[in-house]
């Protein structure tokens, strides 16, 4: 799987941020090679500087996920990713400060090729165009995925912990056992910049939510019969929603598929 994640504002000086990632999800006749590449640019559209880019990169060398959430990302609908992000204090011993917020994981969108080609690698010199080739030869076999996901650093909460990190750690576990949240997730990173950590947890819930969305978006490309189902279930239980079911079936032209689902739905509320 190819990943590219783009932030589009300097996060570690807002209040929030907004950041892309990309997924390439083969479709038939996958290759054995997986490529990984984390396209970064600023506000401006603008490649990082190099200290810029040590710091990234040093952040994302430096972060280990824990735990992912135990469900996956939503299909045709929004997500909230409960984080937990542990950070060793510099120059201190035996001090962790413990990150707790939400990132908002928004709705996959199926993008082309070409729209990608032109919107996310212009710029980018000779790795780009090997990329571009690559794309352009694999197209045919390719969905691609583009996930964008919110962070509001006003959610987060954090502390200071006055234990060794592997204690710590244990003591997270427990918690997030307690709440039995499935989409708690716990990571290791660094103080600074912090945020590039949550980075590399996004890119780790996609890739592990990215193939069963293939394979949704493939079958409903536009979300409509899992809209259906929705109201299938809305009029099983109220019977005044059976009418607008009706309509909307017949508004994308599905009715005669569901159309004796729909009756037996209509006999059952008598």
């Amino acid at each position: 799987m190819l990943f590219f994640g783009q932030i589009h504002c300097p996060i570690t000086k807002l209040s929030a941020a907004w950041i892309q990632v990309s997924a390439f999800q083969f479709l038939k006749n996958p290759i054995d090679k997986e490529f990984t590449c984390l396209i970064i640019r600023n506000t401006f559209g603008q490649l990082m500087t190099e200290n810029k880019q040590f710091d990234f990169w040093y952040a994302v060398n430096n972060t280990e996920v824990l735990q992912l959430p135990s469900t996956r990302l939503e299909t045709f609908g929004t997500s909230v990713v409960n984080y937990h992000l542990l950070t060793e204090l510099m120059d201190s011993t035996n001090k962790i400060r413990v990150r707790e917020g939400r990132i908002e994981a928004f709705r996959p969108q199926i993008i082309t090729p070409q729209s990608f080609l032109e919107t996310m690698l212009e710029g980018f010199g000779e790795q780009a165009s090997q990329y571009a080739e690559w794309m352009r030869t694999h197209q045919a076999d390719l969905m691609i995925l583009r996930y964008g996901f919110s962070i509001r650093k006003r959610e987060v909460n954090d502390h200071i912990v006055s234990e060794a990190l592997p204690v710590v750690v244990e003591q997270v576990r427990e918690s997030l056992a307690d709440k039995a949240d499935p989409l708690g997730a716990l990571l290791i990173g660094v103080e600074e910049p912090w945020e590039v950590c949550l980075l590399k947890l996004m890119v780790e819930v996609v890739q592990q939510s990215a193939p069963n969305h293939a394979h949704q978006l493939s079958a409903d490309p536009k979300g409509v019969r899992h809209e259906i189902e929705h109201e299938f279930r809305e009029a099983q239980r109220d019977k005044s929603r059976v009418a607008y079911l009706s309509e909307k079936l017949r508004k994308h032209k599905l009715f005669a598929e569901y159309e004796d689902r729909f009756f037996a739905l209509v006999r059952s509320h008598g």
